[in-house]
């Protein structure tokens, strides 16, 4: 057993590798088998959505649902600055402009405040995150979009299972998209999915994702099949839903095991002055895809990520710069620091460490320990702030 600590690892058993065996041996419909419309429906039965369309990544799920939606060139898509680079590129992707706004101290969601003042005669949709694990104000934000007439794209990659006051995330926008990268709470390596109750987007999803061909089955019929509009080839693959299949089955206890981890690491980290954990801020329930805490002012991040490398215990920013200030969207649209001011200060505080179903008790008080130290032996010395940029 390594003494290492990584910052996750995937919950599998042999339900996985009897799955992935079945489709497999097969020895056909790899591309295109049954364990797609298997996983589909199961994720339609888990969300309680009318239909879930399966791709190959959470990325490839957004660019898929803002092309079924028609947006592109002179659109403009409201989305957060504070999330993985993939939610800005999608839009992006599709010839439109995202529009950053800045977000909430408490949950680091979209602040409804600040998009509300970002909507314009241009804008053609709402792209918000569930960061971490909880919930945005998605409520707010649902009022918002309807009142402006744009349809609120849910982007729950990281928060599959969780809830705002009892609403599934994913059930409460027009369309949402689910990850399920490795390190997700539903992992199957990579893979995505688009779930809406709109009939029209779905049959638009689905054509999307298999080269706008209208006919479903390419290999049950001699022709070459009918082609209604213009996709590109972002399926999954059978043996990648077939590993979906499995993981769905025990989401809910990976989910109570993550949350069962978290509480502990929250326990151990209560007596550290400085560290506050991020919470979902009673809108709902938290599933802990990832555990962020946010350092005070007299932290500095970098000696708390020294003392947990010497001690072989992974830690990752997420996200840090905030998107605008990246390479890409500072050379295309001349962003400076300072425009998304909440932004910026939280990116330059996040710290994620470890977490998964399966983290060992002793692993826990390993990291809040280092943690600890890290943290006292900055003050100790009386180092400043770093400004260091973790990527």
């Amino acid at each position: 057993m390594s003494d290492e600590i990584p910052l996750f690892e995937i919950p599998w058993d042999q339900d996985d590798v009897a799955n992935a065996v079945d489709s497999i041996t097969r020895g056909s419909y790899w591309a295109n088998g049954p364990y797609i419309e298997e996983f589909e429906d199961g994720l339609e039965g888990y969300l309680g959505v009318e239909h879930a369309v399966t791709v190959n990544s959470g990325t490839s799920a957004l660019v898929a649902a803002l092309a079924a939606y028609g947006i592109g060139e002179g659109d403009e898509v409201i989305v957060p600055s504070f999330t993985f680079i993939a939610t800005a590129n999608a839009v992006r992707l599709v010839g439109a402009t995202p529009v950053f706004a800045d977000i909430e101290r408490e949950t680091y969601g979209l602040d409804p405040e600040r998009v509300e003042a970002r909507v314009t005669d241009d804008t053609a949709a709402i792209l918000p995150i569930h960061p971490y694990g909880a919930a945005c104000d998605i409520g707010a934000l649902e009022t918002i979009a309807a009142e402006a007439g744009v349809p609120l794209i849910e982007d729950v990659a990281e928060s599959f299972g969780a809830d705002y006051y009892g609403r599934t995330l994913g059930t409460i926008g027009d369309s949402a998209i689910l990850s399920f990268c490795q390190n997700k709470i539903l992992p199957t390596g990579e893979g995505g999915a688009i779930v809406t109750d709109d009939d029209d987007l779905a049959r638009r999803l689905e054509r999307y994702r298999s080269h706008g061909r209208a006919s479903s089955e390419y290999f049950d019929s001699p022709g070459s099949g009918e082609y209604t509009g213009v996709g590109t080839n972002v399926r999954m693959s059978d043996l990648v839903a077939s590993i979906g299949c499995a993981q769905l089955e025990k989401v809910d206890e990976h989910i109570a095991n993550r949350r069962r981890v978290a509480s502990r690491l929250t326990d151990g980290l209560a007596a550290i002055e400085g560290v506050e954990p991020h919470t979902a801020g009673g809108r709902g329930r938290h599933v802990y895809q990832l555990y962020t805490v946010t350092l005070d002012d007299t932290v500095d991040r970098d000696a708390v990520i020294d003392a947990l490398t010497r001690r072989g215990i992974a830690s990752k920013v997420y996200w840090d710069p905030g998107v605008h200030l990246t390479q890409a969207y500072r050379d295309e649209y001349g962003y400076e620091p300072s425009v998304l001011p909440v932004t910026e200060e939280i990116a330059g505080r996040v710290l994620s460490l470890p977490i998964h179903p399966g983290l060992r008790d002793d692993e826990v008080e390993r990291i809040t320990a280092g943690v600890r130290a890290g943290v006292e032996g900055d003050r100790a010395t009386g180092a400043g702030q770093s400004n260091t940029i973790q990527n």
